[in-house]
């Protein structure tokens, strides 16, 4: 993703960091939500985990220290507060029971063809750890090395991940 230079610049000035924040938000907002709508596929989750993504990212900004892009920084707040999330509503037990309400959270605003339907369904079977590296590398065609940075995870261990993720949405998809 193309950063823009002037973010950085303006946040980190007292003077204009309203306006640097402004900036990062629609900058970032729109491949930030798509990534965790992917993950969570409920509109409603979606946009309250992307408020705390930036809420937390608002709160961290004074610790970004640029070892990383602007991008990646933001993007591993959001996997974490996703997998946060997801861990938290199966410890409810507010998971959705596919097939049924995945159909009724997409024909709620997603948008997509059949195909990319029942390869969403396949995904959220996958456990959450899973689904993260898949959607990564998959959806947003990001390197093992950049998907490493984010997750703290070694590139072996994303391979035979992915692999595996792989091998479990084809099993699903072949059952279909």
């Amino acid at each position: 993703m193309t950063e823009n230079p002037h973010i950085i610049k303006w946040i980190q000035s007292p003077e204009t960091f309203e306006k640097g924040f402004a900036m990062l938000i629609d900058q970032y907002k729109r491949p930030l939500y798509q990534s965790i709508r992917r993950m969570v596929v409920s509109h409603d989750d979606t946009d309250e985990i992307l408020q705390i993504t930036f809420i937390k990212a608002w709160k961290g900004l004074s610790r970004f220290r640029q070892e990383s892009s602007l991008w990646t920084w933001l993007y591993r707040i959001a996997i974490n507060v996703t997998l946060d999330f997801l861990a938290q509503k199966k410890k409810r037990k507010f998971t959705h029971h596919l097939p049924e309400h995945m159909t009724q959270a997409m024909d709620s605003g997603f948008s997509g063809t059949e195909i990319q339907r029942k390869l969403i369904e396949a995904m959220q079977q996958l456990p959450d750890k899973q689904k993260a590296v898949f959607s990564m590398k998959y959806f947003d065609n990001m390197t093992y090395e950049d998907i490493s940075k984010i997750t703290n995870t070694s590139v072996g261990a994303l391979k035979a991940s992915y692999h595996l993720s792989v091998k479990k949405i084809e099993e699903f998809l072949n059952r279909l």
